[in-house]
């Protein structure tokens, strides 16, 4: 992911990776409430890379979406599989998660900590069945025992291009 980190295009992507058989289209994304035109790098691929534009043209990204099993990761070290230990330790502190079962299921709060200007967004999922109260769309209120028994890991990161602004 480092390399689409920095401000790309579609022909960016085409002379980056020749290789990746990109595949492009549209679709709503945002809970269905904004139509979007994307590219998927290594389609058929575990590497699949999700790259959301902003524009109908694929000039400006809006953002880099990876689930399933791929290898890629973040400047920051974080990839699908990453633990909840691990995450906290990335983060330099505690970090809160919402609920299981709904569009934005176990998406990581940085809580103040070290990434939470990072413009990197993560979504963790348990590797063991969550208690019944754990399905919600709030933060979750739990234990670090109830965390461990969990064995929480990151299931999906999406790496949000920041605005940008004349004050720059």
């Amino acid at each position: 992911m480092e390399v689409l980190a920095d401000v790309i295009a579609q022909q960016d992507l085409e002379n980056i990776y020749p290789e990746a058989q990109i595949a492009n289209g549209s679709e709503f994304f945002e809970e269905g409430t904004v139509e979007r035109s994307y590219s998927i790098l290594y389609p058929h691929s575990t590497d699949k890379i999700l790259v959301i534009w902003k524009d109908p043209e694929r000039t400006e990204l809006h953002q880099i979406y990876l689930d399933g099993k791929s290898r890629w990761r973040s400047k920051t070290g974080i990839h699908i599989g990453t633990t909840y230990e691990e995450l906290v330790e990335l983060n330099g502190g505690p970090l809160k998660f919402y609920g299981f079962g709904w569009d934005y299921s176990g998406a990581v709060d940085w809580n103040k900590g070290g990434l939470e200007n990072s413009n990197i967004r993560v979504f963790l999922e348990p590797t063991v069945a969550p208690p019944r109260d754990f399905y919600t769309d709030k933060v979750i209120e739990t234990t670090e025992d109830e965390i461990d028994n969990l064995k929480l890991r990151v299931r999906a990161i999406i790496l949000q291009q920041p605005e940008v602004t004349g004050n720059n």
